[in-house]
C-alpha cells in the first residue's frame, strides 16, 4: 500500500520560478474594505493576521517552527519568522525581485498552482500586498542565501530596490509596518486581541512556538504559545473551569490524501456544547461539510453503542442535541483548495470532507468507545439523562408558549415604545422599579422601550432549560423580545434592534449584568453574535463649580477633568436612581451623547471561561480568580 503523503510538504522548489502573477495591485487604497472586510478595529488586527498566515504556512510546509509577534513601541508591528525567506531573486515575466511582486501585485504569491505551497490560509496571497497598500510604511527584511536582505515601502510605493544590507547565518522574513492613518478609524493595535488569535493559531499547530512581545510605554507585556499537544490542549483549556468527563480528551488525527483531520473531545458537567471548527487555521464560525459530518457520526456512533450495551431500547434513539450536551470539541481540517461560504464567509463548502470527517470519526471515536465500556457508559447515561430534560424543557417551553408567547399581551411591567420598525427601536433592561421609574420618564418614548427586572435574574449557567423557564424574569425577556430561546431561537423575528444592560455602576450592577450576559450567551446567542446586545455606560462622577456641570464615565476622566477645573464637588453615583429623569436622558439615554459598549464574540473562548468560572458549580475557582484579580478592584461597595 502506497504511504498517504502528509499535509504541509512541498512539492518542487520554492524560488523565483514559483512566484505567479495573476493581477496587478488596484483599488486596495481606493476600497480596503473590499480585502479586509472593515477600516475598524477588526480590519485592523486583520493586517497582522494576513501577515502571520504567510508565516503559518511556512510553518504547514514544514520550514518554520517560530513566529514572533511584536508591537513596537512607536505602535507599528513586526512579524518575524525563521522560513524560508520570500524568494529574492529577480522574477521571470515582471523583471524586479520576487520580494517586489509579492508586496505590490495583488494575487501574487506561491499558493496559486506554481507549486511553492499544498496547505495555506490567509487571503490566499493578497495578504502583504494589501497590507503594503493600507500602510503609512512598511519594511521587509529577508535572511536567505547567506545575505541580509532589506527593502522599504511608503503607502504601497517601492522606495528603493531590494539591498543587501548584510551577511545572515539564518533564514526567514520579518515585516514590520505601520498602518495608515489616512485608512483606518485607529491605528492603536490592542494587545489582548492580537494575542488571542496568535494563543489560537499555536492551539492548531502543534509544535509550533509563537511569541507575542508590546513594547509600548506603560504597557509592556510578553508571553509564549507553545503546544506540543495542539488541539488537545485547547479543549483542556477549555474545560478548565468544569468538571471534565475524561481525564485526557480523546484526539485523532488521520490523513487521506491531501486533507487531515484532526480532532480532539470530551464532556463535561455543563448543559451546552462547545464546538470549535477550523480549516487551513480559519475560524468556520457558520460551521460547514466539516461539522455536519462531524454531528451525523457523533449521533450515529453514540445510537449505536447505546443499543448494543443495552442502554438503549431499539425503539430508542437519542437526538443529535442529547449527544451533544455537555461537549466541548474542537475539528481541525487542512485542504488544499478551501470553499468557504456563508454571509461571512466562515463555513467550509467542501462537500468531499463531509464523509471523510464521518469515516475518521467511525474508525476512531467508534473503536474508542467499544474498547472503553466504562467511558462508553458514562457517556451514554449523560445523554440519556440529556434526553429526558430536554422532553421536560419542550413540554415547558409549549406551555410557556401557549401562556405567553403565542398571546398578544406582552409583560405588564415593559413600557413599550411607538415605534414598529424593529430596526429603529431599542429597549433598557433595568435593575427594579425605582430606576425603571426614572428611565420610564427620561425615555423618548418614540423608540426607547424600558424593562425593569427584579433582583438579580436566574444563574442559567446552574440549571437545565425547563427550570430557567420557570423564572418570570427569564420569561418577561423572552416575552419582550420576542425570537423564542434556544433551538427556537429566531433573531429575524426580535422586536428590538438595540437590547441594552443599563445596571447600576456597583457590585450589584456588575454581578446583574454578568447574569444577563449569561442568559444570552447560553439562550440567545445570535443576539451577541450579531450584535444586538450592549451595555449602557452611566456616568461614575458629577463634577459641579459653581454653575459649571461635567459627567465623568471613568477614573482616569475624572484625574484629567480635575486637572482642568481645579478644586470641586464631586458626587458619585452608585445607582441609577440617583439621577433623575434629565440627568439620566442627558448621561446615558440620549443616542446623540450617551457611549454604549457592544457585547461581541471576539473572544468566544475567554467569554466561555469567565462564565463558566463565574457561574459555576465550582467555588474554589471562582475563590482563587477573585484573590487573584482582587488588587485590580477599586471603589468596592461593601
Amino acid at each position: 500500500m502506497e504511504k498517504e503523503e502528509k499535509v504541509g510538504t512541498v512539492s518542487g522548489q520554492y524560488g523565483e520560478g514559483q512566484i505567479q502573477v495573476l493581477e496587478g495591485l488596484e483599488h486596495v487604497r481606493k476600497r480596503p474594505g473590499m480585502y479586509i472586510g472593515t477600516t475598524d478595529l477588526r480590519g485592523l488586527h486583520h493586517l497582522i493576521q494576513e501577515i502571520v498566515d504567510n508565516s503559518i504556512d511556512e510553518a504547514l510546509a514544514g520550514h518554520c517552527d517560530t513566529i514572533n509577534v511584536c508591537i513596537n513601541a512607536d505602535g507599528s508591528c513586526s512579524v518575524t519568522d525563521n522560513g524560508r525567506g520570500i524568494p529574492t531573486g529577480i522574477h521571470h515575466t515582471e523583471g524586479v525581485s520576487a520580494v517586489q511582486v509579492v508586496l505590490t501585485k495583488l494575487n501574487a504569491g506561491g499558493k496559486f498552482g506554481g507549486g511553492g505551497y499544498k496547505i495555506s490560509g490567509g487571503l490566499h496571497g493578497v495578504g502583504l500586498s494589501v497590507v503594503n497598500a493600507l500602510s503609512e510604511w512598511l519594511e521587509v527584511e529577508v535572511y536567505q542565501n547567506g545575505n541580509h536582505y532589506k527593502q522599504t515601502y511608503n503607502r504601497g510605493v517601492p522606495q528603493r530596490e531590494l539591498a543587501v544590507i548584510g551577511s545572515a547565518d539564518k533564514t526567514g522574513t520579518m515585516v514590520t509596518f505601520m498602518p495608515d492613518v489616512e485608512i483606518f478609524e485607529s491605528t492603536i493595535f490592542n494587545y489582548e486581541t492580537v494575542k488571542v488569535r496568535l494563543r489560537e493559531l499555536a492551539y492548531l499547530n502543534k509544535g509550533l512556538r509563537i511569541t507575542i512581545e508590546d513594547k509600548r510605554e506603560g504597557q509592556t507585556a510578553f508571553e509564549e504559545f507553545y503546544y506540543e499537544g495542539g488541539i488537545r490542549h485547547f479543549v483542556e483549556d477549555l474545560n478548565k473551569n468544569k468538571v471534565a468527563m475524561f481525564e485526557t480528551p480523546f484526539y485523532f488525527e488521520q490523513s487521506f490524501g491531501d486533507v487531515t483531520i484532526e480532532l480532539a473531545l470530551s464532556y463535561n458537567d455543563s448543559f451546552s456544547e462547545t464546538i470549535y471548527t477550523f480549516a487551513n487555521n480559519i475560524n468556520t464560525q457558520e460551521g460547514g461539510s466539516h461539522l455536519d459530518g462531524f454531528k451525523f457520526a457523533l449521533t450515529k456512533i453514540v445510537n449505536e453503542r447505546g443499543r448494543s450495551l443495552n442502554l438503549l431500547k431499539e425503539s430508542d434513539s437519542l437526538s443529535g442535541e442529547d449527544v451533544r450536551e455537555g461537549i466541548v470539541a474542537v475539528i481541525s481540517v487542512k485542504l488544499p483548495e478551501p470553499q468557504f461560504e456563508g454571509q461571512t464567509k466562515t463555513k467550509l463548502g467542501n462537500a468531499e470532507i463531509r464523509p471523510l470527517v464521518q469515516r475518521a470519526m467511525n474508525e476512531v471515536f467508534g473503536s474508542f468507545l467499544e474498547e472503553n465500556p466504562a467511558a462508553a457508559k458514562e457517556v451514554i447515561m449523560k445523554c440519556i439523562t440529556a434526553k429526558r430534560a430536554r422532553e421536560a424543557a419542550r413540554k415547558a417551553r409549549e406551555a410557556t408558549r401557549k401562556s405567553a408567547f403565542e398571546s398578544v399581551a406582552l409583560p405588564g411591567k415593559l413600557a413599550d415604545c411607538s415605534e414598529k420598525n424593529s430596526e429603529l427601536c431599542e429597549i433598557f433592561l433595568v435593575e427594579g422599579d425605582s430606576a425603571g421609574g426614572t428611565a420610564k420618564q427620561g425615555r423618548d418614548r418614540r423608540f426607547q422601550a424600558i424593562l425593569p427586572l427584579r433582583g438579580k435574574i436566574l444563574n442559567v449557567e446552574k440549571v437545565r432549560p425547563n427550570r430557567a423557564l420557570e423564572n418570570e424574569e427569564i420569561k418577561s425577556m423572552i416575552t419582550a423580545f420576542g425570537g423564542g430561546m434556544q433551538e427556537d431561537f429566531d433573531v429575524s423575528k426580535i422586536r428590538y434592534d438595540r437590547i441594552i444592560c443599563m445596571t447600576d455602576a456597583d457590585v450589584d450592577g456588575s454581578h446583574i449584568r454578568i447574569l444577563l450576559l449569561t442568559f444570552f450567551f447560553r439562550y440567545m446567542r445570535p443576539l451577541v453574535e450579531q450584535g444586538h446586545v450592549y451595555i449602557a455606560q452611566p456616568p461614575l462622577y458629577k463634577l459641579t463649580k459653581g454653575k459649571v456641570e461635567k459627567y465623568c464615565y471613568s477614573d482616569e476622566e475624572l484625574k484629567s477633568e480635575l486637572e482642568v477645573m481645579g478644586k470641586c464637588d464631586i458626587q458619585r453615583y452608585k445607582g441609577l436612581g440617583e439621577m433623575n429623569a434629565e440627568q439620566l436622558w442627558e448621561t446615558t439615554m440620549n443616542p446623540a451623547t450617551r457611549t454604549l459598549l457592544r457585547v461581541s464574540m471576539e473572544d468566544a473562548q475567554e467569554a466561555e471561561n469567565t462564565f463558566s468560572l463565574l457561574m459555576g458549580d465550582q467555588p474554589e475557582l471562582r475563590r482563587k480568580f477573585i484573590e487573584e484579580n482582587s488588587k485590580l478592584v477599586e471603589n468596592l461597595d461593601i
